[in-house]
């Protein structure tokens, strides 16, 4: 006897005369033929998690085992395209049943009447490994699709190179399990990690070209980010500068449990965004994973595990990815309420016990790997994090600080002040700054993290001058203190803040970036030794030097950087006058 609905509570069905099924599989449940995946089974019973709308279910109704873990199906026509949760292409599904996305309508996702132009790799009576290549498909202007074998063993048959569908077998292979065929597709259980040869040490910097990252709270390739921030003080902007800047191969974004309009907006931006490495489109390297609050609460969950699978599958090709979840909140609601429907014992703010343990198992495969066909590749996860009401100790936040290893906490009056990225380099730490020490004096020549180092402790004395300013009044200071709170705006406004919407600004080469921190770092050390040595404040400080220094950013092109030479000699100019002039 068949599996058949005893019970139906939201996204959750319980099935009886179920002891057939496992825990995973994936099932298709009544005559919807609705998409579910089996979390327990007890018994007779099993508690299926239902990943689409499960109005019209009743109870009795058949449910089927696909004999398979709930996988994506992985393979050309992945980039340029938008799907759902669990990898259903949006649209496909909206040019057939309009705007909402219907019951019952399958597993569908890539497009297996497309034909592919198809360069084999292989031939008769090669041997062949998991993971080796074994054709190539240039599935846009910019990247390659490497297809990749899920098999040992001997090629006994291949096709000639030309053009084939998805379902068209190109190599056959003789395994110890007997003859399988190789497609140009392949399956993959999105909660299993794609297996690598080795894990490599995070060496290389991912740069973005925001200052900020770059230099003051730097994220390795193959690193972990959380991005917290309260309404409004620009997560979701952040993530598209790291999608349109940031030096990865791949960009994934994942909208997870979003509002509507937000995904819209993505969704309208995301095509029209140049990328800056090609001059092509950006979504010639991008997949869009969109999964709206209003969409099934249980695909909601799955659809970080569907994004991570695919940039995994593109690492195992060789290939650098980003992946940005915005935001990880949305999905730990989804947790909170599958957890409620199956009446587990709640924890903190309503939250599963395992809330801590699911987000370590999502980050923990991140990572700069050698892979089984001896490329390199890295997934890089950037995840937003919308705590209520800006509480960084909320469970989700807090649990996501201990599997990360960049925390850039965004911070509210930073951003009403228009200062963005609004990151707070008070609560924001990078464990990747001493790691990228060597990369940067391989790349310049110059211990950067010794600048940065001595920047960041001016921003910190800044806090402590700003406390005693509140208290005695700016008369009250020293001239030394005084010169700190010129010093660190320059910091802060010449070089933390950047202009997204300045052609010159968006994007700032590492080269530029460190004549700047030169710059601020020179003028700190001329004006702090005048301050030394006696020259009065109104003297050391020059409105006009300040403007420059703060000017900068926009005023010396990126490609001008020999203009940094005229600025230095203007300070050094200002500073030989004071004791020319004995003050």
């Amino acid at each position: 006897m068949n599996p058949t609905i005893k019970t139906i509570n939201g996204p959750v069905v319980v099935a009886k005369n179920a002891s057939s099924l496992k825990i995973r599989e994936m099932v298709s449940v009544g005559k919807l033929k609705l998409i579910g995946e089996v979390i327990s089974v007890e018994g007779d019973l099993a508690t299926i998690e239902v990943y689409e709308d499960t109005s019209g279910l009743a109870a009795n109704e058949e449910i089927v085992a696909t004999g398979r873990p709930l996988s994506v199906r992985l393979g050309p026509g992945l980039l340029k395209n938008m799907f759902d949760g669990i990898e259903r292409p949006l649209e496909k599904i909206k040019d057939e049943n309009g705007a909402f996305i219907p019951s019952g309508i399958g597993f569908e996702n890539l497009d297996e009447e497309k034909p592919w132009d198809v360069d084999i790799k292989v031939a008769a009576g090669d041997s062949i490994h998991v993971g080796d290549i074994y054709a190539t498909i240039m599935e846009t202007k910019t990247i390659e699709h490497r297809l990749m074998s899920t098999v040992d063993g001997k090629i006994t048959e291949v096709r000639p190179s030309g053009t084939y569908k998805l379902e068209d077998t190109i190599v056959k292979v003789d395994t110890i399990e007997g003859e399988k065929e190789l497609k140009l597709y392949q399956y993959w259980p999105v909660r299993n990690p794609r297996p690598v040869k080795k894990i490599r040490p995070l060496e290389l910097l991912l740069s973005t070209g925001q200052r900020v990252l770059d230099v003051f709270f730097p994220v390795a390739k193959g690193g972990t980010v959380a991005i917290p921030g309260g309404f409004g003080t620009g997560k979701t902007m952040l993530q598209h500068q790291f999608a349109q800047y940031a030096d990865a191969d791949i960009i994934i974004y994942i909208g997870c449990g979003e509002r509507g309009n937000e995904m819209t907006q993505v969704l309208e931006e995301f095509p029209e965004l140049i990328d800056p490495n090609t001059g092509y489109g950006l979504m010639e390297r991008t997949i869009l994973i969109a999964n709206t609050s209003n969409m099934p609460v249980a695909a909601r969950e799955a659809s970080i595990y569907t994004g991570i699978t695919i940039a995994e599958y593109f690492r195992d090709m060789g290939y650098h990815v980003a992946l940005m979840a915005d935001s990880t909140s949305r999905w730990a609601e989804a947790l909170r309420e599958i957890s409620g429907r199956l009446e587990e014992i709640p924890a903190e703010e309503g939250y599963p016990a395992y809330l801590g343990s699911r987000l370590s198992q999502f980050y923990e495969r991140a990572g700069y790997f050698t892979n089984l066909n001896g490329s390199e590749g890295s997934v890089t996860l950037i995840g937003a994090v919308s705590p209520s009401g800006g509480d960084f100790s909320e469970p989700v936040t807090e649990n996501t600080r201990r599997s990360v290893n960049v925390f850039l906490g965004l911070d509210r009056k930073l951003a009403y002040s228009r200062h963005y990225p609004a990151i707070n380099w008070l609560t924001s730490y990078s464990n990747y700054v001493d790691t990228m020490r060597p990369f940067y004096q391989e790349k310049t020549g110059e211990d950067i993290i010794a600048v940065r180092n001595e920047l960041m402790n001016v921003l910190l004395q800044e806090d402590e001058v700003r406390s005693i300013l509140m208290l005695v009044g700016k008369d009250a200071l020293s001239d030394a203190q005084r010169n700190i709170l010129d010093v660190s705006e320059l910091v802060r406004v010449g070089f933390l803040q950047q202009n997204a919407y300045n052609d010159t600004d968006k994007f700032v080469p590492l080269e530029k970036q460190i004549q700047m921190l030169n710059i601020i770092r020179n003028y700190y050390h001329k004006s702090s030794d005048a301050v030394k040595e006696g020259v009065p404040y109104n003297k050391v400080y020059s409105p006009d030097l300040i403007n420059d220094i703060t000017q900068m950013k926009y005023t010396i092109k990126n490609d001008e950087l020999d203009k940094f030479t005229v600025l230095n000699n203007k300070i050094e100019s200002h500073f030989l006058g004071l004791k020319g002039g004995e003050y």
